[in-house]
């Protein structure tokens, strides 16, 4: 795998991660939206350990590319079912932030396969 094909991984790991983090210590600009679109509390420990397990997938997969690749549907597939959700709830200016996450996410399972 290329240098440049490893930062992009990287980088998506530990976006992602924090991503999970930020579900995981409450951050209020994360769960006063999730709140917002009507995701039951109960879900969002489950929601941070899907994108927690997802980032590490990715970079497990810089030295077993299934795997990489496993993580990176994955994760394209929650950011997805977060674009639908904020779509539900008719939130459409928010809709870039799960796209921002989708792209890199999309460009690392790319990258990964092609290793």
């Amino acid at each position: 795998m290329s240098i440049t094909a490893t930062v992009v991984v990287l980088v998506t790991a530990a976006w992602v991660g924090f991503s999970a983090y930020a579900v995981y210590t409450r951050q209020a600009w994360v769960v006063d939206n999730l709140a917002d679109y009507g995701v039951p509390r109960s879900w969002w420990v489950w929601l941070g350990s899907a994108k927690a397990l997802g980032a590490a997938g990715l970079v497990v997969g810089l030295w077993i590319p299934g795997i990489g690749v496993a993580a990176a549907t994955g994760l394209a597939l929650y950011f997805v079912g977060a674009v639908l959700t904020v779509l539900r709830a008719r939130a459409f200016s928010h809709v870039p932030f799960p796209l921002l996450y989708l792209a890199p996410v999309v460009l690392a399972g790319i990258v990964t396969a092609g290793a």
